[in-house]
């Protein structure tokens, strides 16, 4: 692809082209914008090449020669790509063609021998903007997304597959089924809630506390802002301050926007003495917390500034830790398997800079850890060096109904906090021991996870959380009094109902409901009205079953109490079946 914009495109500039999870891409500082119509001309220009098979050869040089080279070249990007590579690490350039043709470039690698023996089935996608080297401050380069594979069925199906993903993009759904919105006016980043989705948030945290209650946690709540001075002593200033919002001035001091909830958790505790009687103890918030991400990195609900983190900390003597987690693990498993989600799960080690504490303590975590994975048969990947600054962590990555791959849960092992706060409890034998802290998200951050959902379902909530669980619809407008009777029943019981009584015609209010991706929509007449029936149409069907009101009414209520996934035909042999438990 690089070689055929340098023939179309005389005095391109070229940055990395790496391959990515589903292809690749190539960052280029170009003249004038690609469109659509350029890439099809790149693509034709690429299928010459790869006609003329030619032989791709690997040559390794010294600093100097490749200093040379690039100079020749005129490619600044690539001699400040040159100095990316530490000293002593092999300098390799691929080339291919002949003549005008010929092509190098600066390249990790490997790559085949010869296009010859090999057929390659491509197509590039679209063009983003992207900065050099992912810094704001350089300047912005085109980047062509692309894909291939080694058979035209292969790429038709990942195409394919690729427009199902666009259909479900969370930024898409979320103004067709008006579920949330950002603004220019509060910047970007920050996320407002619509009804809709406000409903499935209300849900969803419901279902979080009533799981945190039954698990022995407690409801803590801290304050937004806090005094620099806080992020100093937990370390978060030193190893965290570029996600940090500037400081502002209030009475003299610096104040600062919470990053994270934990140093909070750790003045409550400090609060007054604890006794080893006392512990564990397991704090919940659904705290909202503030990161400056880079605006180019900001993404719909998925990458966001603001976000509530559903943050938990569980203070607790060495000898509770690894059932402590293991109670975590379990936690994590009830909630992502309720949704559907399959996961796995890595045990991610201490980074090679920026992190606090001492090897034998960030030995004594990573065990931990381990113990506690063997007690409840989680098996665990590596990820060498991905732990955060305070200690090591778990981390669950949840495959969704695309087969993508989100970063989710984690659990995080600490025994440095404690130490920054000087946090203590009373021992058996009078004397003061040090608590071990274990930072959890199970959701992670309610913006990012019901993004994710939004996606996973398709806009197509199961019936617990969707924002209208039933659309009432008379079929004529003296039918209203029943359909009103009948909206009443449910929503005595709770159920979100929409009853669709204004004047209009049947089927186009049958279409809005199937449009908002209702999960039921009741159709009631002269005969539902005189037999206390109801027909009953299910989300993206045409069939309607006509039930007693009152199976109905049973039927919804274990879907909603068991948190069902399905939506069943009212009357159906397991219609009132629930999540897996």
């Amino acid at each position: 692809m690089a070689s055929a914009v340098q023939k179309l495109i005389p005095g391109a500039q070229f940055g990395f082209g790496p391959s990515i999870e589903h292809g690749f891409y190539y960052d280029f500082d170009l003249p004038e914008p690609l469109t659509d119509k350029d890439l099809r001309k790149i693509e034709k220009e690429m299928r010459r090449i790869a006609k003329r098979s030619p032989a791709i050869e690997k040559e390794t040089l010294t600093r100097e020669d490749a200093r040379a080279r690039l100079e020749s070249w005129g490619q600044t990007f690539k001699l400040e790509g040159l100095d990316l590579i530490p000293e002593g690490e092999e300098i390799t350039f691929y080339s291919h063609g002949e003549g005008d043709d010929r092509w190098g470039d600066l390249c990790e690698g490997p790559h085949v021998d010869s296009l010859k023996d090999h057929q390659f089935h491509f197509k590039l996608q679209h063009v983003a903007g992207a900065y050099w080297r992912g810094d704001e401050k350089n300047p912005m380069m085109q980047r062509i997304y692309g894909t291939a594979f080694w058979t035209k069925e292969e790429l038709a199906d990942h195409l394919e597959w690729l427009e199902e993903v666009k259909k479900r993009d969370h930024r898409k759904l979320g103004t067709d089924l008006d579920l949330f919105s950002v603004h220019a006016e509060a910047g970007a980043g920050f996320v407002f809630w619509h009804p809709n989705l406000g409903t499935v948030r209300r849900e969803l945290e419901q279902f979080w506390w009533d799981l945190h209650t039954r698990g022995g946690y407690k409801p803590v709540y801290t304050p937004h802002v806090s005094r620099e001075s806080l992020f100093a002593v937990s370390g978060h200033l030193e190893n965290y301050g570029e996600m940090m919002y500037a400081p502002m001035e209030l009475d003299a001091f610096p104040y600062r926007v919470k990053p994270m909830n934990c140093p909070g958790h750790a003045l409550i505790y400090k609060d007054r003495g604890r006794s080893y009687r006392e512990l564990p103890l397991r704090w919940a918030e659904l705290g909202t917390v503030y990161r400056y991400e880079r605006s180019g990195v900001v993404h719909g609900m998925l990458r966001v500034r603001g976000f509530t983190q559903d943050d938990a900390h569980i203070f607790c003597t060495p000898e509770q830790l690894a059932e402590e987690i293991a109670g975590v693990c379990r936690l994590i498993d009830k909630v992502l398997t309720t949704f559907g989600f399959e996961y796995k799960a890595y045990l991610a080690t201490r980074p090679s800079e920026k992190t606090i504490g001492d090897e034998a303590i960030w030995a004594r975590a990573t065990a931990s850890l381990e113990e506690a994975a063997k007690i409840v048969g989680l098996e665990l990947e590596l990820d060498e060096g991905g732990g955060a600054f305070y200690g090591p962590k778990i981390d669950y990555k949840i495959k969704d109904a695309l087969g993508r791959e989100w970063q989710n849960s984690t659990i995080q092992c600490d025994f440095n906090l404690p130490e920054r706060f000087d946090l203590n409890y009373t021992d058996s034998d009078g004397g003061l021991k040090r608590p071990i802290m274990v930072h959890r998200a199970i959701l992670g951050s309610l913006e990012r996870f019901v993004g994710g959902l939004i996606e996973h379902f398709g806009g197509k909530f199961p019936f617990w959380i969707a924002p209208t669980q039933v659309a009432v619809i008379p079929i004529r407008e003296e039918h209203s009094p029943y359909a009103r009777k009948i909206a009443d029943a449910l929503e005595s019981e709770l159920f979100r109902v929409d009853a669709m009584l204004e004047v209009g015609h049947m089927n186009k209010k049958i279409k809005q409901a199937q449009k908002e991706q209702v999960p039921y929509m009741l159709i009631a007449g002269e005969r539902e009205a005189a037999e206390g029936t109801v027909a009953v149409r299910r989300r993206g069907t045409r069939e309607q079953q006509v039930v007693p009101f009152d199976t109905f009414v049973a039927m919804i209520r274990g879907l909603r109490e068991e948190r069902s996934l399905e939506t069943p035909e009212a009357g159906e042999p397991g219609a009132d079946a629930g999540a897996p438990e």
